[in-house]
């Protein structure tokens, strides 16, 4: 392969068609006709001298080479996009995509006044949101997967500050929040004060993003050589709110999430019997966006909707 001839717009397609699945989907999302995306793809493929994609059930899929390849295209026109950005931003005139990932109880308190706010200020750019799968989201920062993570990342933050400013990662605080415990009207524990000793012996349901069993409210039980019974564990909030709506089961979860449920009247809320710490949130990006204009725009935008939450 000759490098000096390689049309980078190549590697653009192949990397949209990667991250949609389908060459459908990508074309539309880059303006382009499916025949098109489908001569750039076999362009690519004469280039670099191997098949990158095979065709699949629901799209395409990478082969083995196309697979190892594209972290690397993807990182690496992320570098140069960042590089070349222009300094100044147009929300009303470009139709930039942000990729963002977060929880879905960050989701349903921070993205409805955002669209609102995108609408009011007639803003062209879109935003795209991807699960949050883990509460270390740096390798998919890393990869260029995701433009920004926002959520509660207390041991990636805390790393970030102790690496300073050769960190990979940039990171600003916009919120700060409280769990409490969630239970059903009709549980035997909702007439009193939840007691430390009746909170361990109850069954509970965990939100885990990652699906590891145990949880923050778990490191601090440990902390006091005590623990609780996981008898259920979802990724979502909502889904553990709706469980604990119908069951005799506790639930931890953000304060100010119980409110969107739409389950609240049929919650009751008690104070958790241990000190989980302070919770805050952070967003998170990559040092590659530090001198994105569009990047910064919708931080301000984020910032501005949390401090005028309620």
């Amino acid at each position: 392969m000759n490098f000096r001839t390689l049309d980078l717009n190549l590697l653009r397609v192949f990397d949209t068609v990667m991250a949609e699945g389908s060459i459908t989907r990508a074309a539309e999302r880059l303006a382009m006709t499916q025949p098109a995306v489908s001569n750039a793809l076999k362009r690519l493929r004469d280039t670099v001298g191997e098949d990158l994609l095979t065709r699949a059930p629901r799209g395409v899929a990478p082969t083995a080479f196309g697979e190892a390849l594209w972290p690397q295209v993807r990182s690496a026109l992320g570098q140069l996009r960042a590089a070349l950005e222009p300094g100044d931003f147009d929300p009303c005139a470009d139709a930039r995509v942000f990729r963002l990932t977060m929880a879905d109880a960050m989701a349903a308190f921070l993205l409805p006044p955002l669209m609102a706010r995108f609408q009011a200020l007639g803003a062209r750019c879109r935003i795209e949101v991807r699960p949050l799968l883990d509460r270390d989201p740096r390798e998919a920062l890393g990869h260029a997967d995701i433009d920004l993570a926002l959520g509660h990342f207390p041991e990636v933050v805390a790393a970030l500050v102790a690496q300073g400013r050769v960190a990979p990662l940039r990171h600003r605080r916009f919120g700060e929040g409280r769990y409490v415990c969630a239970m059903r009207r009709e549980h035997p524990l909702a007439g009193a004060p939840l007691t430390l000793d009746a909170f361990c012996a109850a069954e509970h349901v965990l939100v885990s993003f990652s699906g590891r069993p145990h949880g923050f409210v778990d490191q601090a039980l440990a902390g006091q050589q005590r623990s609780r019974r996981v008898v259920l564990t979802v990724n979502q909030f909502f889904s553990a709110a709706r469980v604990v709506a119908q069951a005799d089961l506790l639930t931890v979860l953000p304060e100010r999430f119980l409110a969107l449920t739409g389950l609240d009247d049929r919650l009751v809320v008690r104070e958790l019997p241990v000190e989980p710490g302070a919770v805050y949130s952070d967003a998170l990006w990559h040092v590659r966006h530090d001198r994105s204009a569009a990047l910064q725009w919708l931080l301000a935008q984020i910032a501005e909707v949390a401090d005028a939450a309620p």
